[in-house]
């Protein structure tokens, strides 16, 4: 893995640790609470949830690496500049890709796809983590943080996509009779998702530190 000259290499345990904080520790969505607007926007279908995901993945794990590659070449002084120029590159090709794949998925994104370029994620992630770190680590991190969102987005896409049509990837589940719960497709109801959501992700979060707390007072 490439590292900085005159460096010591990253040990296997920091890069782990750079790829699982974005799953698990740092979640962008469902512990930093972070890309609210996209989140709750397109998570109305699975489809749409899984398009965003990986195209804000695929512009997270190029980014961080080219910042990373380039970060004592910027001068401080336009460093956010450049950050942002860097990342609407890799958006323009995500938006021509996207329109090239299928242009009913672009059309049900509509503006999001452009406003990856301000995700405050992406561009927290190349001013916190990749203008600092080698570009094996940045390309870890923009992995995990990218997995990490697209987990989220598919979680809530498929809760409200399940609850408000029946349907999952356009599938229906539970035949004619089936009454949707159509709020869960209209903005309020991705509220309530998340909400739901972020309860479940939390309540996991303390059990699980609960369990450690008492397996050390056992050892003790």
């Amino acid at each position: 893995m490439p590292h900085d000259h005159g460096q010591p290499a990253p040990s296997p345990a920091e890069n782990m640790e750079a790829f699982l904080d974005g799953l698990w520790k740092q979640n962008p969505v469902f512990v930093q609470v972070l890309g609210t607007c996209p989140t709750l926007a397109i998570t109305n279908s699975v489809s749409n949830a899984v398009a965003m995901g990986l195209a804000t993945l695929f512009v997270l794990v190029c980014s961080n690496a080219l910042v990373s590659a380039v970060r004592k070449l910027v001068p401080k002084q336009v460093r956010i500049a450049t950050y942002i120029l860097i990342i609407a590159t890799f958006v323009t090709i995500v938006d021509y890709l996207i329109k090239a794949i299928s242009v009913a998925v672009y059309k049900a994104l509509g503006p999001f796809i452009a406003l990856i370029v301000v995700n405050c994620i992406i561009l927290g992630r190349a001013e916190a983590y990749a203008s600092k770190n080698p570009v094996g680590k940045s390309i870890l991190d923009g992995l995990g943080m990218g997995i990490g969102f697209f987990i989220a987005l598919f979680s809530l896409g498929s809760v409200r996509e399940i609850l408000g049509a029946g349907t999952f990837l356009g599938f229906p589940l539970f035949g004619p009779n089936y009454q949707p719960w159509v709020l869960f497709l209209l903005p309020p109801g991705g509220f309530f998702t998340l909400a739901i959501w972020l309860m479940v992700f939390a309540a996991w979060k303390d059990r699980k530190k609960r369990r450690e707390v008492k397996t050390m007072a056992e050892a003790a």
